[in-house]
């Protein structure tokens, strides 16, 4: 059981969720800054609750997130469904922590970008040229040359996200585990990924990286010309998602194993 006693209200800038704020959200409870919070409601789709969790580890102050759905697929979302009794919801919610990777990008010109993904990262090709990216697993080197479009690395949140589409393996939440994917392989043309522990620590360099530029995306945020991505669990930064009993996140990766 959850309880909160100051409550923030975060809303995305569709209109869906703006009229659904002023029509009937600002009236269910006496909505505090997030400053003030300690935990925050979320209005809209999976890429605003997205966007949201981003903001609070960029702040350095996490806070549990309740989703409600008004985007579209709403996997990290709860549906919007009598939300007159919000706070009764609330009250009974199921806590659910998921942990990041934490991404270290190097880029051509040797300057460090670091950020956090909740779902994958993601290595690109940036041009009509297919990529050749070294794929290391604990410093130990495991394919000397991928020729492909990209590769991504999932979280098991993120698993039935891109890494699903791009025909990785689907995790459940505490499995403890993580997906490293090809995108449109090349050579070696029948390597279809590896499913790695979460302690493993993954390095993807780009060869050739001049005449082949890559770029690497954390989630929503890509860095361009990379030439080294470095890539961990954040086990600092464990986010906590609540979720309606018979909803959870964990029921629901299992659930789409079965979607035909």
């Amino acid at each position: 059981m959850a309880e909160f006693e100051r409550l923030a209200l975060l809303v995305s800038d569709s209109e869906r969720a703006q009229e659904a704020a002023e029509t009937i959200f600002a009236s269910l409870a006496d909505w505090v800054p997030v400053s003030q919070a300690d935990a925050v409601v979320v209005l809209g789709g999976d890429g605003f609750m997205l966007q949201s969790l981003h903001a609070m580890l960029d702040a350095g102050r996490i806070l549990p997130a309740y989703g409600v759905n008004l985007g579209t697929v709403g996997f990290l979302m709860n549906k919007n469904r009598q939300p007159e009794k919000l706070l009764g919801r609330l009250a009974r919610a199921k806590l659910h922590t998921i942990a990041p990777l934490a991404m270290e990008a190097e880029t051509q010109d040797g300057s460090i970008h670091r950020f956090c993904a909740i779902n994958e990262v993601s290595l690109l090709r940036e041009t009509r040229q297919t990529a050749k990216i070294e794929v290391a697993v604990d410093d130990k080197i495991r394919i000397k040359e991928l020729v492909c479009d990209g590769v991504l690395l999932s979280t098991p949140a993120g698993s039935t996200a891109y890494n699903l589409s791009a025909d990785g393996p689907i995790l459940p939440l505490d499995s403890q585990l993580l997906a490293l994917t090809p995108i449109s392989a090349f050579r070696p043309r029948r390597w279809k990924g590896a499913i790695l522990p979460d302690r493993s620590r993954v390095t993807f360099r780009v060869m050739e990286a001049e005449k082949r530029p890559v770029s690497a995306v954390a989630d929503q945020r890509e860095i361009r010309n990379v030439t080294e991505v470095r890539l961990e669990i954040a086990r600092e930064n464990v986010l906590t998602l609540l979720f309606d009993p018979g909803h959870a996140l964990d029921e629901r990766i299992v659930s789409e194993q079965f979607v035909v």
